[in-house]
């Protein structure tokens, strides 16, 4: 039985029209069911452009994204919104939190872009979310009320409120200090663990990649190194990982 959630073929991102700039430059990829990956490489080197496409955020300029082997290049820009809407969970670095919003209003303003209302049973679901996260008592605090590791709970949460098949972070931990990023992270493995959801997820801290599954690098646009953790020894994992593409914790 093929286990494949989500294939990149041969992906191209070009910019501009005088001058080309070419971000992604025929990339191939696939992420299985319930697989934790993390994507590494230096700035620039087409991380958070790769993640875009396989997050249906962006089109490539040629290359096909297929979902369970469903082509969506046939999508119009409507029906992308409610593919992504409705199988992708998304976390950025910085928490896109509204902040005249409650934690729980957050947690649920995906469900409100689907359906256009509230109801118990989407409530329902958001607090649970946010008592899994562990902000049980704090769903009733505005946004900006919350601190950076908090606020950043609750973009998972709201990252899961529709059952999501993949999730994508994009630098998730990126703003957090060390504690609030290793709370962060086992946080993720369990939901990866006991939901089954899959996890791609944009790092430059090695901590954060040697803990996966699986270790996509890239370099100039290319995918140069995809590896299981599993298979490397513990010290050329980090040989691996240190310095060129990660960077070491912040301690404040």
């Amino acid at each position: 039985m093929d286990n494949t959630l989500l294939m990149g073929q041969n992906l191209v991102r070009e910019y501009g029209t005088e001058v080309i700039t070419r971000a992604l430059d025929d990339v191939s990829v696939k992420l299985n069911v319930k697989e934790f990956a993390s994507i590494i490489g230096q700035s620039g080197s087409g991380k958070s452009t790769l993640l875009n496409m396989l997050g249906a955020l962006d089109r490539p300029t040629s290359g096909k994204l297929l979902f369970r082997d469903k082509d969506l290049s046939g999508m119009n820009d409507l029906e992308m919104a409610q593919f992504r809407n409705r199988n992708i969970g998304f976390i950025f670095q910085f928490h896109h939190l509204l902040p005249e919003f409650t934690a729980l209003e957050n947690v649920l303003l995906p469900t409100w872009i689907e359906s256009g209302k509230a109801d118990r049973k989407r409530e329902a679901r958001a607090m649970e979310l946010l008592e899994l996260v562990g902000l049980k008592d704090r769903m009733k605090n505005m946004a900006t009320n919350l601190s950076g590791g908090q606020q950043q709970r609750v973009s998972i949460a709201r990252a899961l409120i529709n059952d999501p098949n993949l999730v994508l972070a994009d630098e998730p931990t990126g703003n957090l200090d060390s504690d609030s990023t290793d709370q962060v992270y086992e946080l993720l493995r369990n939901i990866n663990r006991d939901l089954g959801m899959s996890f791609l997820i944009v790092t430059h801290d090695r901590h954060i990649a040697e803990k996966s599954d699986r270790v996509i690098e890239m370099k100039d646009g290319r995918i140069i190194n995809d590896y299981k953790t599993k298979d490397r020894l513990p010290e050329d994992l980090w040989e691996c990982l240190a310095p060129n593409n990660c960077k070491h914790r912040r301690t404040a």
